[in-house]
């Protein structure tokens, strides 16, 4: 019997912060997203960032958070509640840290007979902090508790026309009423050492404003590349012209180089250079969280209007939008 397992990052349980310790302690000790060895991980993680982040994280959730709990996980069990009306298998919901838990989504299937398991992680671009941690703890938890269950999953949907169109739809809509001068279209950042990680060729990844250009098998796991295409590609959909949108990436930690240009100084430039009308757009996530509601949607506009801007937009992601249902329901039952 064939099921669905959609999987989404996650979010803490609550705005407690003992809640958000809790799940900023499973989020950054993964080895895939601050790659350092273990004791030194450790040392970070545990001595250091867990002593004082997890109140400043709790009180930028508490900004954001809805009645129903964390929008992510909202909207990703209304996304998943709609799929499973387009779809007759069984189609369960699981983030990478929190809960419900990878292992608990894979019960579920489990215990419906469920097993052969299409895993569709909720990450347009592939990153080794997003879609390869997806895949590689699931594969862990299949071979130790469900070793009769076969995995097979969507790769990076980043370049898939279906998609790119409701994504750029989703922004037409959002901004028909509104006038712009210019749109940013913001990914989350990673470690520049996570692109050359990820290099499979371990020569094309140079960072150096070509390489992402240039045609490569490198670039079927690299998330720069990944990330300016879906730019292109939106672009193209949307007959956007040269100089009315911009690429950056958000969410930077450490004093390691990640991916620029920043947004955070973007924004600031946009104002400062005379851009009185700005749109956000953030198409690494499908499902609105702190990311964009609260580092986009209140600190970015914020940044904006304190540096001169006038009028900032921050378009929503495309979340349970039913032109997104629709596709995922026929790359299912495809």
């Amino acid at each position: 019997m064939k099921g669905v397992l959609l999987v989404n990052l996650g979010s803490p349980d609550s705005t407690e912060t003992k809640d958000v310790k809790r799940y900023l302690g499973e989020f950054l000790m993964d080895e895939r997203v601050i790659d350092t060895p273990y004791l030194l991980r450790l040392f970070l993680v545990r001595g250091i960032i867990l002593n004082t982040r997890p109140k400043k994280s709790a009180a930028a959730y508490k900004k954001i958070w809805w009645d129903e709990g964390s929008p992510l996980i909202v909207l990703s069990e209304r996304l998943q509640k709609k799929v499973q009306a387009k779809t007759e298998f069984p189609v369960a919901l699981a983030m990478r840290y929190g809960n419900p838990s990878i292992k608990a989504g894979l019960k579920e299937l489990h215990d419906k007979g469920v097993t052969d398991v299409l895993m569709i992680p909720l990450y347009p671009q592939f990153a080794m902090a997003t879609t390869e941690t997806i895949l590689v703890l699931a594969d862990k938890l299949q071979k130790k508790f469900f070793p009769k269950m076969r995995l097979t999953h969507i790769p990076a949907f980043y370049n898939k026309q279906e998609y790119i169109k409701v994504l750029g739809d989703s922004i037409k809509e959002y901004l028909s009423d509104k006038d712009w001068d210019k749109i940013l279209f913001s990914y989350h950042g990673v470690p520049e050492r996570h692109i050359r990680k990820s290099d499979i060729t371990q020569e094309h990844c140079k960072i150096d404003g070509s390489c992402c250009n240039t045609p490569s098998p490198a670039h079927e796991f690299c998330y720069r590349h990944q990330c300016y295409e879906t730019t292109k590609q939106v672009v193209k959909y949307l007959d956007l012209k040269e100089g009315q949108y911009f690429t950056s990436f958000q969410s930077r930690l450490g004093r390691d180089p990640w991916l620029q240009p920043y947004t955070d100084q973007t924004i600031e430039d946009f104002a400062h250079d005379g851009v009185k009308k700005l749109a956000v757009v953030t198409p690494a996530f499908v499902s609105d969280c702190l990311e964009t509601l609260e580092e986009i949607g209140m600190e970015g506009r914020d940044e904006f209007v304190e540096a001169g801007g006038t009028d900032f937009y921050a378009v929503p992601c495309i979340n349970d939008n039913d032109d997104w249902v629709d596709v995922l329901a026929q790359w299912i039952n495809e």
